[in-house]
């Protein structure tokens, strides 16, 4: 799918994560700029002008409906798809209220990204996929991995899970 977008800003604290879709959106002909944090990305903005923002919800410090409210207030009129992990009905709720274009949850592909920010009617909509019960548990389990600092015995502890079976499950 060639990009809707020529420019677009990508922030994820996800390193990995972004690195992967940064290099699929540009294999797509599109300048990526990328941001770390939500300060990192008003920056971007205040210096930069992408089309649109792939921004995700829940990072470290300020949040990416925090962002939403900085990029109002800067003026910022391209499209914004907030994505996370961890969707719920009242997060896309305030997005949307606050700006948001549209809302994913992940895992997303390059395509279902670009997708979003297309325009669509309500009727043209396609159901969006859930994702599976493994898919979720995995998503979270590696979340809170991350947030321990790949510490798996206190991993295991905050997950309520012996430490092997984490472990385990970790190798999967």
């Amino acid at each position: 799918m060639l990009s809707p977008v020529k420019s677009i800003l990508v922030c994820d604290d996800d390193a990995s994560f972004r690195r992967r879709l940064a290099r699929a959106l540009r294999d797509r002909d599109c300048s990526v700029y990328e941001a770390e944090t939500a300060h990192g990305a008003v920056g971007v903005l205040s210096e930069y002008t992408p089309e649109a923002v792939v921004i995700d919800l829940r990072m470290p410090g300020e949040s990416g409906l925090w962002f939403i409210r900085q990029a109002q207030e800067q003026g910022f009129s391209g499209k914004i798809v907030v994505l996370t992990g961890f969707g719920s009905i009242s997060t896309a709720l305030d997005a949307i209220r606050l700006g948001a274009y549209n809302y994913l949850t992940k895992p997303a592909s390059v395509d279902q990204i670009l997708e979003a920010f297309l325009p669509q009617s309500s009727t043209e909509r396609k159901p969006i996929p859930m994702p599976s019960l493994a898919e979720v548990e995995a998503e979270y389990v590696q979340r809170v991995v991350a947030e321990c600092d790949g510490n798996v015995s206190q991993s295991a502890k905050i997950l309520g899970v012996h430490r092997r079976s984490l472990q385990r499950k970790l190798k999967r």
